[in-house]
């Protein structure tokens, strides 16, 4: 049983496809997907596709948040729409937390300025509500750990981490858990594969970012871009490297990512509850 903790669903490369890239997950027993929205005028949209596809697969869920590299389009008045929108969610047990929110400072053209208002103003409604965060952190850590330390976040994810072993263990001090995926895959990635070696198993979770970071037998394979379905495959790597098995490994990262979104880990435990009743 595999978790994907983040996974752009609502993508325009699904859009064509997306019953069957569903269908792939369930097929490949990928049982837990969370969606990440990446701009306020996304978020009913986000939480409709949460909800008619949680049918299939019960650990749909999603988060609300504007993403660092839309921060250029967006309006002040987002954040009240944000905010408006959270409040709204917050009766939905598939709505888990903020994100993806977040800073890129690998991008070109990116208003820094910009990007800290949103960012910070994002984090104020996670301390608002006290909920947990999925966070962007491109070339970015040290000054996200340093928004993070001025507020009392509950916990999150740190997507795509990619970060020095010393950040690392600052954003673990701090409740989150580190997200890996395809970017593992590639032999060249020395230092995420050196992450998924040192850091405790206790602080992974598995993701694929879809449909971006695709594996690295992607290009061989004739695969355009990444899915949830290929998460499986991924994990087993991640699990290679780390040297462990694949039953304990997925049992370790669902745990993490349980632990940090608690809103996430209630609507497991009631989809559970409801199979054994019926």
């Amino acid at each position: 049983m595999w978790i994907d903790t983040h996974c752009h669903l609502d993508a325009p490369e699904f859009a064509k496809n997306l019953p069957e890239v569903i269908r792939s997950a369930l097929d490949n027993n990928v049982q837990a997907i969370l969606l990440p929205a990446v701009k306020a005028a996304d978020c009913e949209a986000v939480r409709a596709l949460a909800n008619q596809y949680g049918q299939q697969i019960p650990g749909l869920v999603y988060t609300l948040g504007i993403h660092p590299l839309y921060t250029n389009q967006a309006q002040e008045g987002d954040i009240s729409i944000l905010e408006k929108e959270i409040t709204q969610s917050l009766s939905d047990p598939r709505f888990v937390g903020i994100g993806e929110i977040g800073l890129d400072y690998f991008v070109e053209g990116l208003d820094p300025h910009k990007q800290e208002y949103f960012f910070n103003t994002q984090l104020d409604l996670a301390q608002q509500f006290q909920l947990p965060v999925i966070l962007h952190v491109r070339r970015s850590q040290d000054a996200i750990l340093k928004s993070l330390r001025r507020r009392k976040i509950p916990s999150g994810i740190a997507h795509a981490f990619n970060g020095s072993f010393q950040q690392a263990e600052q954003f673990i001090e701090l409740g989150f858990k580190l997200g890996f995926g395809g970017a593992a895959t590639y032999e060249r990635a020395l230092q995420i594969r050196r992450l998924l070696t040192e850091l405790p198993l206790d602080s992974i979770v598995t993701e694929t970012d879809a449909p971006d970071i695709p594996p690295a037998w992607g290009r061989g394979e004739g695969i355009a871009f990444n899915e949830p379905g290929f998460l499986p495959r991924i994990a087993r790597m991640l699990a290679s490297i780390r040297g462990i098995n694949e039953a304990d490994f997925s049992a370790a990262v669902w745990r993490n990512a349980m632990q940090v979104l608690p809103r996430w880990s209630a609507l497991c435990a009631d989809s559970a509850n409801s199979k054994l009743a019926s």
